[in-house]
């Protein structure tokens, strides 16, 4: 029988939590051999969609093909063709990274012999040759969420769900990391990639759902999506006591709304004429007597299309 083109089809998917409506409707699609991504704030509901696709949670209504398997009819049967690394590497202290991979590989009914040797390869591959009998409690962080996707990938599957998997991790691993899905990709493994970076996502994603409130609110590839605000961006960067007063005055001289992010002390003015408007600025903010730390004019990036969309100042990371 001929497969779908879909490694997953997601269809009008929901999911209650009591009064709390996790997921509200959900449809979505990842091609095979691509990386999809799953963007949204904390609480946008990535995790609940996750779990469902993994058969860790059964949706309210809805239906869920994985590898062209129904998740909730046949979860077992399921379950042999996907891979899971969660938020967190669930990995046991106590055993060494060799030891972990060839207990996954046993619970997959793989013979001792094999899982030894799909041990072996793994961590080779994982950069982890030279810790393979270590216990894992010596490990680093980045080692244990190398080791958690190593176990995810014993049984070599054809879909590979990450959820979050570099969160926390310095900018040296996660690149690391980067390179390993990379490589799985080109293997021909299908994933899905829920995180909160946006650079990740920009990386590594092919095509993008993000979710909000447990509602699909737009998709496409990040140029698509990039596109769609239509506009450049003007970012300010100025003194603390002076980003309130900064802000009126952009917004009374332009006659729209400026983002404003205490955080980071900056102002965001989107803009259609580009260059112009940020002449302009630059000589509203003189005759102001505000000196800018920074002042620059760019394209959208994921960020400003995730701001823009969710409203969320604070759910995206760079």
């Amino acid at each position: 029988m001929k497969k779908n083109e879909n490694a997953i089809v997601v269809t009008n998917v929901s999911k209650h939590f009591g009064k709390v409506h996790a997921l509200k409707n959900v449809s979505m699609f990842a091609e095979r051999g691509k990386v999809t991504g799953l963007l949204g704030p904390n609480g946008a509901g990535k995790s609940t969609l996750i779990k469902v696709m993994t058969t860790l949670l059964e949706p309210d209504s809805g239906k869920v093909m994985v590898d062209d398997i129904n998740v909730v009819t046949h979860s077992n049967e399921a379950r042999r063709h996907f891979g899971l690394a969660g938020q967190y590497a669930a990995v046991d202290d106590f055993l060494t990274g060799r030891e972990t991979l060839e207990m996954v590989g046993r619970f997959y009914h793989i013979s001792k012999l094999d899982a030894r040797a799909r041990a072996d390869e793994l961590l080779k591959s994982l950069g982890l040759e030279d810790a393979s009998d270590r216990q894992t409690k010596t490990y680093s962080g980045g080692m244990r969420r190398r080791l958690d996707l190593g176990a995810s990938l014993v049984a070599t599957p054809k879909v590979l769900f990450l959820d979050e998997p570099t969160t926390g991790l310095d900018p040296r691993t996660r690149l690391q990391l980067w390179d390993i899905i990379k490589d799985l990709v080109s293997k021909g493994v299908s994933i899905v990639l829920t995180t909160q970076y946006l650079d990740e996502a920009d990386a590594l994603a092919d095509y993008m759902y993000v979710i909000d409130k447990g509602e699909m609110i737009a998709e496409g590839t990040s140029e698509q999506l990039k596109n769609s605000l239509g506009q450049n961006v003007i970012e300010i960067k100025v003194d603390n006591q002076k980003l309130e007063s900064t802000k009126k005055l952009l917004e009374k001289s332009f006659g729209r709304k400026v983002e404003l992010s205490e955080l980071t002390r900056r102002l965001v003015l989107r803009t259609k004429n580009g260059s112009e408007d940020l002449l302009k600025v630059a000589e509203l903010l003189k005759n102001a007597s505000v000196k800018p730390e920074e002042l620059s004019l760019h394209r959208p990036s994921l960020d400003d299309v995730f701001l823009a969309i969710t409203g969320d100042k604070k759910g995206a990371k760079k």
